[in-house]
């Protein structure tokens, strides 16, 4: 891993940017006045069509770095700001036309989305690798984002992600949603009532197919980018009860 660049905000937490061969990434980490322990580490990603330099990650990742924890996300391939390829701007392109002419789309989505969490999902282990062999940072390892299908498939296949907050989960291609039935780490699931680019009766049934007990649904009016701003702290709480010991009961 190699660190490209770092700045130091006025809230004190530190924003490095990063490379892991073709991989670009950032890593965010509190100020000093959080203490000398070793840090738990949050992976949050972001909506596969936007980049990780998202305005609202970024206020995501911040505002979770100051809380106590080491977080990280990334570009991964044919997401945010790297190159696509042909195949997936075919897909994309087939995808969009199909809902402009209000065509059905799933097997379009599964197309689409497949392929970019079987790319990602080893981009993902290979940084999570990387971060943890960072001095300061340790496990346990919690997951944070607005992509669903990623978060799913990442905890399906990595014991040391113990808990998961996920957002939204209309659209989530069918080999996550088998393995959601087998995801019993600790759930925290957000829905927009309102968003219309993620049916709200396909996420109703992703949170009811997954097959842990702790598990818990919080949904808001609005549409997709309506997220109540206490949702954060809340998701905060969340972590604080399963990535640090002694977390504070909600």
């Amino acid at each position: 891993m190699q660190i490209t660049s770092e700045q130091r905000h006025d809230d004190g937490v530190l924003e490095r940017a990063f490379t892991l061969g073709e991989t670009p990434g950032t890593l965010w980490t509190p100020g000093e006045n959080v203490g000398s322990r070793p840090l738990p580490l949050v992976l949050m990603s972001h909506n596969n069509g936007l980049p990780m330099a998202d305005p609202r990650l970024t206020a995501r990742a911040r505002y979770t770095a100051a809380r106590g924890y080491a977080v990280a996300t990334i570009d991964a391939a044919d997401c945010g700001d790297r190159p696509r390829t042909a195949a997936h701007e075919r897909a994309r392109a087939d995808l969009r036309r199909a809902m402009e002419a209000g065509e059905p789309v799933d097997e379009l989505f599964e197309s689409l989305v497949g392929p970019m969490v079987e790319n990602a999902v080893p981009e993902w282990l290979a940084v999570l690798d990387a971060l943890l062999a960072l001095p300061g940072i340790h496990g346990p390892v919690g997951y944070s984002g607005g992509w669903a299908a990623l978060g799913i498939g990442l905890a399906a296949v990595e014991p040391r992600i113990v808990a998961a907050g996920f957002f939204a989960g209309g659209y989530v291609p069918r080999a996550q949603r088998e393995e959601a039935r087998r995801l019993t780490i600790p759930l925290l699931f957000l829905l927009q009532w309102d968003d219309t680019g993620n049916p709200r009766q396909r996420a109703l049934d992703l949170f009811d197919s997954f097959g842990g007990e702790q598990k818990t649904l919080h949904a808001n009016v609005g549409g997709h980018t309506g997220t109540p701003w206490f949702e954060l702290e809340d998701g905060c709480r969340f972590l604080d009860r399963h990535l640090k010991k002694g977390g504070a009961a909600a």
